[in-house]
């Protein structure tokens, strides 16, 4: 399991989910298998996406995807303040 851990600063939740849940269908054909979305319980204004592939090509592909196409255009990302960080993840003992 390869997960892409995405984390940056948003104006306001709903505004923010809103965008998230417009983008189902490319996670869909992107290959997510499953998503976890995450705040600090001290900072509202911030939010942690965890999104799962099976393969690590299909996480950087999608990396890009958002950087090229998504947080690159403010249409489409309207809640996003800074710059987001996203680094793809996995477990060290899948690979034993």
């Amino acid at each position: 399991m390869t997960t892409l851990r995405i984390e940056h600063p948003i104006t306001d939740y709903e505004t923010w989910r809103a965008a998230f849940d417009s983008f189902a269908d490319a996670r869909d054909r992107a290959g997510v298998q499953r998503y976890r979305v995450l705040r600090p319980v001290d900072d509202v204004r911030y939010i942690c996406v965890d999104l799962d592939f099976a393969t690590v090509e299909a996480a950087e592909a999608f990396r890009t995807f958002l950087r090229t196409t998504v947080w690159s255009d403010p249409g489409r990302a309207p809640a996003l303040a800074g710059t987001p960080t996203a680094r793809i993840l996995s477990a060290p003992d899948d690979d034993r």
